[in-house]
């Protein structure tokens, strides 16, 4: 027997990311942060399990492909491509053409884009950057940000350049080195960078220790994809002080 049916265009607004395959942390936290009523679609994009200029590289040629894989009668309000240190080295205009040769959308952003709009937001001029990888793949971050008339600080690393070490870095580790960043007079705030570390629980407690604002790869942008969409956040849905800009 053929059932009759109606078809609705009455959709949640949708919004899509792009994760990369070493990545455990950001679809969860993206869910998290987002309007409860948005719908978040996900693709990953292949990429090494060790971070490296050559990994980046290899990772830009496979963008478009991921995109391609979010459904085709999808209408993302804005698409998010989830690597720090990617984005600034690829660029952020050249991850926008490549996602959207893959998938129809008005808005695409990054953590480094979201960076940005999240200082000149809060009026941060002097970050302090912490970072999980060697100087050297933080290096074009730092560059593009002074670009953007953010100036980058102290910068401290772990050193891991292993992604399944990364997301396990625990909670006390980032706090110990937050801390010790933020105590630096010279800053007005601290920079958690990679969308791989579980940055979301310990943020209002840094802040706290510290009296100024924290900002994480992942809390950056889904701050962003929401403002990009023209969602309106709930004050205090976003972690920090960022949570509550106007």
């Amino acid at each position: 027997m053929s059932l009759p049916y109606a078809l609705t265009d009455d959709l949640p607004v949708q919004l899509g990311l792009v994760v990369l395959q070493s990545d455990e942390t950001l679809e969860r936290d993206l869910r998290r942060l987002l309007p409860f009523d948005a719908e978040l679609l996900v693709t990953r994009v292949p990429s090494a399990e060790v971070l490296t200029q050559a990994s980046i590289t290899e990772m830009e040629g496979n963008l478009t492909a991921a995109a391609r894989l979010l459904p085709r009668s999808a209408v993302c309000a804005a698409v998010g491509y989830g690597c720090t240190s990617a984005s600034a080295q690829i660029g952020s205009g050249r991850v926008a053409t490549l996602i959207k040769e893959g998938v129809s959308t008005d808005q695409v952003t990054e953590p480094v884009s979201a960076l940005i709009a999240a200082c000149r937001g809060l009026g941060i001029r002097r970050i302090g950057l912490i970072s999980p990888y060697v100087a050297a793949i933080s290096d074009q971050l730092r560059a593009v940000l002074m670009r953007a008339g953010i100036n980058v600080g102290p910068f401290a690393s772990f050193e891991e350049p292993i992604e399944a070490n990364v997301v396990r870095i625990t909670p006390q580790s980032l706090i110990d080195a937050a801390v010790r960043m933020g105590a630096d007079k010279t800053i007005d705030a601290v920079f958690l960078s990679c969308t791989n570390l579980r940055t979301l629980d310990i943020i209002e407690d840094i802040e706290a220790a510290i009296g100024k604002p924290v900002l994480s790869s992942n809390q950056v942008l889904g701050w962003h994809l929401t403002r990009l969409a023209c969602e309106d956040t709930t004050p205090g849905a976003i972690p920090g002080r960022l949570g509550y800009l106007p």
